[in-house]
C-alpha cells in the first residue's frame, strides 16, 4: 500500500532577510524555524532544507541497512548513521557524505560494507536523490 507523507512552509519576506516556519504535517511532529542564514550561514536554533534532507537520507538509509543485513540473517543490534548534506549558495547541493557504524554479530567488515554499499545505491531516499554524488564509510563496532 502506498503512503503518502506531507509537510508544509509558511515563508514570509525576501529570500534573503526572510523567514519561515517548516511544519511536520502528517506526524505532528514539530514546527522549525528556516531562514536564508539558517542554510548558507550558522544554524543558530533553526533548520534548513538540507537538514531535513540529512534526517530523511540517514533514516531511510539505515531501515534500508537493517533490512538489508537481517535478510542475510545478520540482523544489526544497532546502526548508528550521519549524513553530511553540503550545500553551496549559487550551486546548489554538492554531495552527499553517509558514516555507519554498525553492531552486527555474525558479520565481519567487508560484509557489513557491502551492504552498506547496497543500502547507499537502493534505498528511497537515495534514489530520489539520483544525480548527486553520495560517498559512504561504514565501520563495524
Amino acid at each position: 500500500m502506498a503512503t503518502t507523507r506531507t509537510a508544509h512552509t509558511v515563508w514570509e519576506g525576501n529570500l534573503l532577510e526572510g523567514r519561515g516556519t517548516v511544519a511536520l504535517d502528517s506526524s505532528g511532529a514539530g514546527e522549525y524555524q528556516v531562514s536564508w542564514p539558517s542554510r548558507a550561514e550558522e544554524p543558530d536554533g533553526r533548520t534548513s532544507p538540507e537538514e531535513l534532507i540529512a534526517a530523511a537520507h540517514s533514516s531511510c538509509f539505515s531501515m534500508a541497512l537493517s533490512n538489508g543485513l537481517s535478510k542475510a540473517g545478520t540482523p544489526p543490534t544497532r546502526l548508528t548513521t550521519r549524513a553530511e548534506v553540503t550545500f553551496q549558495p549559487g550551486t546548489g547541493i554538492t554531495g552527499i557524505h553517509l558514516t555507519v557504524s554498525g553492531e552486527v554479530p555474525g558479520t565481519d567488515a567487508e560484509a557489513f560494507t557491502a551492504a552498506a554499499e547496497d543500502a547507499k545505491v537502493n534505498c528511497p531516499v537515495s534514489q530520489a536523490l539520483t544525480g548527486t554524488t553520495i560517498t559512504l564509510t561504514a565501520s563495524l563496532g
